[in-house]
């Protein structure tokens, strides 16, 4: 036998059940919808973070999504790389990749970085399945130049084998490797390969997780993060070149997928606990959140269930109960 004031010292707290609570239309909103996460940055080289972040993508399939993830790995890929003496260049923000080099990607990529987060996924049931993008074809791409060597440009995603996927309730976890039209294999832009694969399989949102907050209007000012915007500003900022070079795969990806028919593009901090859960299951979020037009940029609400409202009902007694009890005991 066990004394409550033993067990819980501190008195019951509500707060988990206020969270709870306010969380519970916007998971009703998400529940059997797909949503493409886009992984990297250093909540994947960290391996703390990178349990954090996959512990929270398992309780969005719990509640009811249907995550697929889609990543890279190009710090892992440059560890590689210079281990074994093989030159490191890019071009335009894109890595140059030799025939050797393809053979060292697909190994780091496929064997070493999918393989981590399919093992972490997994360390909570049999959820995950390590996938390449040449896997049945899934991702096919042709050269984006000969400056680039084997750098890919996407010319189409097959979504077969990712809808029996998700379809037999599993997370799908995609290395971002293409079969070539020429019979061989590509480097491709994993922000990229997010974004086509969003568009491809219908997702209700795609989102990408990297090292800062969100995006910004001017990265140097920090007070300019952008918390909303629509599709045809996003378009602005790109063609008028209002936005840091490392984001513009991001971008381009989201107006891919929001041209398409996604519902919603956001971009968050990996590294910030939980941005993934309060970015798409709370009001306020923490990233920068894309929207096809003004119109979309309302929440599409529902009235909570009988469940959420037994349950706000029930801690608004609870609370009655113990200012009662307060003022009898006073």
């Amino acid at each position: 036998m066990k004394y409550a004031k033993d067990t819980r010292p501190k008195g019951v707290s509500h707060k988990a059940a206020e969270v709870l609570v306010e969380a519970l239309p916007w998971i009703k909103n998400i529940t059997g919808k797909t949503v493409v996460i886009k992984y990297g940055g250093s909540a994947m080289v960290d391996a703390q973070l990178r349990a954090d972040v996959m512990n929270d993508i398992v309780l969005l399939k719990i509640v009811g999504v249907n995550p697929v993830i889609v990543h890279g790995g190009g710090k892992a890929i440059t560890e590689a790389m210079e281990f074994v003496n093989l030159p490191v260049e890019f071009k335009d923000g894109q890595r140059v990749t030799t025939p050797e080099a393809m053979d060292l990607v697909r190994t780091v990529l496929m064997g070493k970085v999918n393989q981590e987060l399919v093992e972490a996924l997994n360390e909570h049931g049999n959820f995950a399945v390590g996938v390449s993008g040449a896997d049945a074809g899934v991702i096919v791409a042709e050269q984006a130049s000969p400056d680039l060597g084997r750098v890919g440009r996407i010319t189409r995603i097959n979504r077969p084998l990712l809808d029996d996927l998700v379809n037999a309730d599993y997370i799908p976890v995609v290395a971002s490797v293409a079969l070539g039209e020429d019979g061989g294999f590509y480097n491709v832009n994993a922000d990229m390969v997010a974004g086509h694969i969003a568009a491809a399989i219908g997702a209700h949102k795609v989102v990408f997780l990297t090292d800062v907050d969100g995006l910004y209007e001017n990265f140097e000012d920090k007070s300019t993060l952008i918390s909303n915007l629509t599709l045809f500003e996003a378009q602005y900022m790109i063609e008028n070149n209002v936005v840091s070079t490392g984001m513009i795969p991001k971008l381009k990806s989201c107006v891919t997928a929001l041209d398409a028919g996604v519902f919603r593009a956001h971009i968050l901090n990996g590294t910030t606990p939980h941005s993934l859960l309060l970015e798409l299951l709370t009001s306020t979020g923490v990233g920068t959140t894309m929207h096809s037009t003004e119109e979309a940029c309302k929440f599409d609400s529902h009235p909570l269930g009988n469940f959420a409202s037994k349950l706000l009902e029930n801690r608004e007694q609870a609370a009655a109960q113990a200012a009662a009890a307060e003022r009898f005991v006073g």
